[in-house]
């Protein structure tokens, strides 16, 4: 295999970074799209079975599946999962979303929130070179911790280009959001105990403070009822800043590589938005909201499946511990200003 030269990862090129092959048709994807849609159900099986986050189950299954990337075969299906189901995945995020569970936490809440967001990813770009990164690994590091873990992570990629950031570098990511939001679910409300918080505080902290949606959720919800449904409104606050935060970073980009935008905002932002200003509504039937949420998770975790497929893994064992004290560091400086916030604006 030393001979063999293997095309460029396709997972994050939103503006062409990429020279792409020829056109293929809907029959050279089925190889690819059927190792993927096989390890998203083996990895939703794992799920249901053992509790276990779906993104991280498809992740590592993905991983064990990383020698299948040998095979040109793979390589379109592949790269459409990775690339355009992930991007529809982003724009059903936005059934998880109504403008009116944002207003319900009030503007200074709301403004403490985006402080958090703004705060946290600007952290991440300042201590990226500290760690030998540049800005780009810091946006992508930083808006995973701050906004919505691996979903966030995977739209940044795709946002940014694979010149700036590359395959290995985006799995070390998920990789290393998935592991320390895992602890944060079990850690945090234990913390939140620990302090006296109450239930309005502790649902704050937990929603502002952990990675994915799921899991803060999870989080909020075995520290009380009342905890639980504070942390769902401000975790899916700080979903919603994945649309404008994705719309700044397009501002750091050349102005001659922001196509496939409207006005600097990357169509499947604005699918974000309308998805999310339909579904605050109201008009939208509930088991609708339900199956295209579902249908996001799906897209996300397939998505998430394909890209740990194709990545370049002699270069994620060559990165060794640095990206992954990058992320704990952001996380705690996140889970102290949260922790602030609960206090002052909960």
């Amino acid at each position: 295999m030393s001979g063999t030269r293997l095309p460029p990862p396709m997972a994050a090129d939103l503006f062409g970074d990429i020279v792409e092959g020829p056109r293929v048709g809907w029959r050279e994807h089925l190889p690819g799209l059927s190792v993927v849609i096989a390890a998203t159900l083996a990895a939703g099986f794992l799920s249901d079975r053992y509790g276990a986050p779906l993104t991280l189950m498809a992740l590592l299954i993905g991983l064990a599946l990383n020698f299948l990337s040998a095979d040109r075969r793979l390589h379109p299906g592949l790269g459409f999962a990775a690339r355009d189901l992930l991007r529809w995945g982003i724009v059903l995020v936005g059934a998880r979303v109504t403008f009116a569970q944002i207003a319900q936490l009030g503007v200074p809440a709301l403004v403490g929130i985006v402080v958090l967001v703004a705060g946290t990813i600007m952290f991440a770009v300042l201590i990226a070179r500290r760690f030998g990164y540049d800005r780009w690994f810091g946006m992508l590091a930083g808006g995973a911790v701050a906004i919505c873990g691996a979903s966030a992570a995977l739209a940044i990629a795709t946002t940014l280009g694979s010149r700036r950031v590359s395959q290995a570098q985006l799995t070390i990511v998920l990789i290393g959001i998935s592991a320390v939001s895992a602890v944060a679910m079990v850690l945090y409300p234990l913390l939140a105990h620990a302090i006296g918080l109450s239930s309005a505080r502790a649902g704050f902290l937990l929603g502002a403070s952990i990675h994915d949606v799921a899991q803060a959720l999870g989080a909020g919800y075995s520290y009380s009822d009342a905890a639980g449904r504070v942390a769902t409104i401000v975790k899916l606050t700080r979903v919603a800043l994945l649309a404008p935060a994705l719309a700044a970073m397009t501002l750091f980009l050349p102005a001659s590589e922001r196509r496939g935008t409207r006005g600097g905002i990357p169509w499947f932002v604005l699918g974000f938005f309308a998805v999310a200003g339909v579904n605050s509504t109201g008009l939208i039937p509930s088991p609708a909201i339900a199956w295209a949420e579902a249908l996001a998770t799906a897209l996300l975790a397939a998505a998430v499946a394909a890209t740990a497929i194709r990545s370049p893994m002699a270069q994620l064992l060559r990165t060794g511990a640095r990206p992954l004290l990058l992320i704990v560091a952001v996380s705690a400086l996140l889970l102290l200003l949260a922790a602030g916030a609960s206090i002052l604006l909960a």
